[in-house]
């Protein structure tokens, strides 16, 4: 599989493993491939509506004008065309 399809995968599979919490502003961080075990780790960023501030004014005394964001690793066995999800893992972002 390509990387274009690896990351496909990857947000299909978090769009429907997350459905009822509603998650939105889904979009690829990152990806790599690894030779040695054949798997792709593709990191996606989305936003979950209890991320959003209350209202404007909140928004706007900390500062932010867009919601926070959880970050998933998702890995995938490349099968040819199809790729099996072994795992998704938190990615933690250091600030």
């Amino acid at each position: 599989m390509d990387v274009k399809k690896a990351v496909s995968l990857a947000k299909n599979y978090l769009e429907d493993l997350f459905a009822d919490e509603k998650i939105y502003n889904i979009g690829l961080e990152e990806v790599s491939f690894n030779d040695q075990t054949k798997t792709w780790s593709v990191t996606v960023g989305f936003s979950r509506p209890w991320d959003e501030p209350p209202n404007s004014l909140v928004s706007i005394a900390r500062h932010i004008a867009y919601p926070a964001r959880s970050y998933k690793v998702v890995e995938i066995v490349d099968a040819g065309s199809t790729g099996e999800v072994t795992a998704v893992k938190n990615r933690e972002i250091k600030s």
